[in-house]
């Protein structure tokens, strides 16, 4: 049985350098050789206005709902900054999208109430559609840039919806001429995308190029449907995409798209 399927495969991660680590990690230990090329930047929203009114108005809110790790770490840190701690959230019904998300609220003490099936706007909104959210006041605390999917669900169900910009997504300065070069000489089997911004930037990097020339033979591996939509929409195909839209499932879809058959008894990721 092939325990490092991977041996000898150059995969790029794209996502933000400070979040890499783990996917890094995982893909090492199969056996492959990682390129980090971020291309995005995780950073505090370009005013805490909104948050911060949030946070003065929270007994306010019957849910706060957490879209990424990343919303609930700015979050907390400013609720600290304004003198407040977890227990101001007491009382709140809290919803994570995802693992990761829970995983940071728990860090700190903070019940989940909700995690959807399906880490995607859609899957929130059926979670919400039964649970019923009619007259609700609803805290969306997100990046700037996201789909409008989510609020106007709940909209139409009869919530008041707040929407903040907890943090943002910038482009890192610099990088396209080494990532042509990459691509150019043939350096990277794989690029894996785990956001739709990561895939944007990416091609702004390359905006000048033929793109379908420079990643033709590239597998492109995708961590969920929205960020798979996105790269489709540009006219490229998706070789990869997990059932689970999580780091260590879309690990395992790589490792198993290169062997499909080594992991019958069962692959520790």
């Amino acid at each position: 049985m092939n325990r490092i399927p991977l041996r000898g495969r150059k995969i790029l991660i794209t996502r933000a350098r400070e979040q890499s680590a783990e996917f890094s990690n995982r893909l090492k230990k199969l056996g492959a050789e990682v390129i980090e090329f971020p291309t995005i930047e995780i950073g505090p929203p370009s005013s805490w206005r909104g948050v911060d009114l949030a946070i003065a108005r929270i007994k306010s809110y019957d849910w706060v709902i957490f879209t990424s790790a990343n919303g609930v770490n700015f979050f907390y840190e400013r609720l600290k900054e304004k003198g407040k701690n977890r227990r101001c959230l007491s009382g709140l019904k809290i919803c994570a999208i995802g693992p990761a998300t829970a995983e940071q609220l728990k860090k700190r003490k903070i019940r989940v109430d909700s995690i959807p099936e399906k880490f995607i706007a859609e899957s929130i909104l059926r979670e919400f559609a039964r649970i019923g959210v009619n007259g609700k006041r609803i805290l969306l605390a997100r990046a700037k840039k996201a789909r409008d999917v989510l609020p106007e669900g709940l909209k139409r169900m009869g919530a008041e919806v707040e929407v903040v910009e907890a943090y943002r997504t910038v482009k890192p300065r610099g990088g396209a001429v080494k990532l042509k070069r990459l691509l150019e000489k043939k350096e990277v089997d794989v690029i894996t995308f785990t956001s739709s911004s990561t895939f944007s930037h990416f091609v702004d990097l390359l905006k000048k190029e033929d793109l379908k020339k420079l990643l033709k033979g590239r597998v492109m591996a995708c961590i969920g449907p929205v960020t798979a939509r996105t790269v489709k929409d540009s006219g490229l195909k998706v070789h990869i995409q997990p059932k689970e839209y999580t780091i260590p499932a879309l690990t395992r879809a790589i490792a198993e798209y290169f062997a499909p058959h080594p992991f019958e008894g069962g692959l520790k990721m």
